[in-house]
């Protein structure tokens, strides 16, 4: 039988020899598939730049469908999109703005980090953490930065605790 090739910008399997491999790597389909695969995480400022570069397909605008489809050389946006694509530019521009204006100077990650390791050590040698009220640790809650709250889709052990804590049923099989 021997070894398989599996090419993830193809989603496909081959043989796995030099020859076979070669003949993929340099293929226009692998090559296709692997700037499909890159076009799909570029920013839309780097979209938008190129789209002002290209001229407008006149096949594509005459009959809404183009034999080249992506891989045109000729742009396929309409002016709305065009317009869309520019606000939305602006709009991240705009954001990444802010949220480096709405930052205090001189506070970052590191920043926060080594202060929450003070306070914890701090409230280690004063005795038990478990005796510590709820009103600190919503101090502690409220005290982490912006940015470490704005990334989307955390998982659940990394999420700040909700205020009401964690308490809840004890199951009686386990206790």
């Amino acid at each position: 039988m021997g070894r398989r090739y599996y090419c993830d910008y193809c989603d496909r399997s081959f043989q796995d020899n030099m020859h076979n491999r070669k003949k993929h790597l340099f293929g226009v389909q692998h090559h296709r598939a692997k700037k499909a695969w890159y076009d799909y995480f570029r920013d839309s400022s780097a979209i938008l730049c190129d789209e002002q570069l290209k001229k407008p397909c006149r096949k594509f605008l005459q009959k809404g469908i183009c034999d080249f489809g992506p891989n045109c050389r000729f742009s396929h946006m309409s002016e709305e999109d065009m317009f869309h694509l520019q606000r939305q530019v602006e709009d991240e521009r705009r954001l990444r703005e802010g949220a480096v204006d709405s930052r205090m100077p001189g506070r970052c990650v590191e920043d926060w980090l080594s202060r929450r390791e003070k306070r914890r050590s701090a409230l280690g040698n004063q005795g038990d953490l478990k005796d510590k009220d709820d009103s600190e640790e919503v101090q502690e809650e409220s005290d982490i930065p912006p940015q470490l709250l704005s990334v989307h889709d955390l998982p659940p052990s990394l999420l700040p605790p909700p205020p009401s804590g964690w308490k809840g049923k004890v199951n009686s099989e386990w206790g």
